[in-house]
């Protein structure tokens, strides 16, 4: 058995591995590259493996940065089969027509300006079409079930719930008395909505997530506290509440939170407008697929109660919708994509909002400090919104604790049954695998941080 880290290498983004086993060739993942420019050109350059020598794909999750490269495989040449459990295949799908959806706008959008300028043959085209995710999509069986492993030329694959997102799962492959794990991304063990993951057992080496190897997590009941007591004063001013958010997990957890504030009296019945198309319709996949949630959650689904739907909820689906909120009179919480401020609906409420005394803005996800809500959270008297300089009197609020990856304690203890195993870090941010690393071999164990395109023999 080889590993080789083909993305997710000394950074976050663009899982792709590649494992190597008895001449056979399986890859896991194949994710986007996402944040600088400079990260994001990766995508555009040729697999530096070709994809016409693999056997196999295996998919942990549908986040874009697992998911999103995944269509670029068969166009150049992978021909066989993806395997993941069926509620991924569900939310790969929304996802990637969404994301295809955009690079096509874009690429028009990008393509009438070029013209304009005379340099068309400039522009790049679209990384995939919306053609191309329904290739994929009918290559994508979802076979993987936790009870029944797959049997592949005597390599036995066994995926096992992750506590990530719908359809989470880490992935262990055994064959030949040797054993890997492979993480994919592991879930917060206090997550309002997850189950907590399955541990592994022994084996030969770990191929593990490190987003916060370095720092643990405020505790649920705290950062919830904290929610409730800054939706409580910013409903006092009768002002708008905006939360960013992202469509898959972040949005399900917060409206859930909403639902079991109002439920307990801490918060008031004030509309709420979830303003995100591709968050609503995940949220619709979480009522209806279900099946790995915590307890009381999974009791409420089985009762025929809708856990994700707190009271005056309200969809707006189309864009005029969406615009008929900057004319809303009085108090409401907003709900919308994206969750790091880069783009979507939330920027535009931003633009309308953010220089009233009464909005209060609340981040409850990871903001990159050169971004626009990096340069919120730090304080900004004016930000640059669609060419326009706004004026920020908006209250601003960071709600830690709502991650839906696994911190530090979450790591260690997924690690804790492996024995003596070798652990890889992977997808994270150099200096926190480096801060996780030290962590590991204080323990004793052996901890390689895998450098692109570098081979690890499985056991060494």
């Amino acid at each position: 058995m080889n590993i080789t880290s083909h993305g997710a290498a000394e950074t976050v983004t663009g899982s792709c591995h590649l494992l190597e086993v008895s001449g056979k060739r399986i890859l896991i993942d194949c994710g986007l590259y996402q944040g600088s420019r400079e990260l994001e050109e990766r995508n555009q350059q040729p697999f530096d493996f070709d994809p016409a020598s693999l056997d196999l794909v295996l998919v942990t999750h549908g986040h874009l940065d697992h998911v999103g490269r995944l269509p670029l495989l068969i166009k150049q040449g992978y021909h066989g089969k993806f395997h993941c459990t069926p509620a991924t295949r569900a939310v790969t799908e929304i996802i990637l027509r969404d994301a295809a959806r955009i690079a096509e706008e874009d690429h028009d959008r990008d393509l009438r300006k070029a013209r304009r300028q005379g340099r068309e043959s400039q522009v790049l085209p679209p990384l995939y079409t919306e053609k191309d995710v329904d290739r994929l999509l009918e290559r994508m069986v979802p076979d993987a079930h936790w009870d029944k492993p797959l049997q592949f030329h005597g390599i036995r694959i066994q995926f096992h719930p992750a506590g990530h997102v719908l359809g989470s799962a880490w992935i262990e492959i055994e064959h030949d008395g040797k054993k890997v794990v492979f993480s994919g991304d592991l879930g917060n063990r206090e997550s309002p909505v997850e189950a907590d993951f399955e541990l592994p057992g022994p084996c030969d080496a770990v191929v593990i997530e490190s987003t916060y190897g370095n720092r643990n997590h405020r505790t649920q009941r705290d950062t919830i506290d904290e929610f409730a007591r800054v939706l409580q004063e910013s409903l006092r001013k009768d002002g708008k509440v905006l939360i960013p958010s992202f469509a898959l997990e972040r949005t399900q957890n917060i409206l859930y939170v909403l639902r079991q504030l109002q439920d307990e009296g801490r918060i008031p019945l004030t509309p709420i407008y979830l303003d995100s198309p591709m968050g609503s319709k995940i949220t619709r996949l979480y009522e209806k697929l279900g099946g790995e949630f915590n307890f009381d959650l999974e009791q409420d689904l089985r009762q025929g109660d809708r856990p994700f739907t707190p009271e005056n909820l309200f969809i707006t689906a189309t864009s005029g919708e969406s615009r008929n909120l900057n004319d809303l009179k009085g108090g409401a919480i907003i709900m919308a994509g994206s969750g790091m401020l880069s783009g979507g609906r939330i920027v535009h409420h931003l633009k309308h909002q953010l220089w009233k005394e009464s909005t209060s803005l609340v981040i409850v996800g990871y903001q990159s400090p050169n971004s626009l809500g990096g340069r919120l959270i730090a304080g900004a008297d004016t930000v640059r919104i669609f060419g326009e300089e706004i004026a920020v009197r908006a209250s601003v609020h960071t709600i830690g604790g709502f991650s839906s990856h696994a911190d530090q304690d979450d790591l260690l203890a997924f690690l804790a049954p492996t024995g003596q195993a070798h652990v890889h870090l992977v997808h994270g941010d150099i200096t926190v695998m480096e801060t996780f690393q030290k962590v590991l071999e204080e323990q004793g164990r052996k901890a390689t941080i895998n450098r692109h395109g570098q081979t690890y023999p499985v056991g060494h």
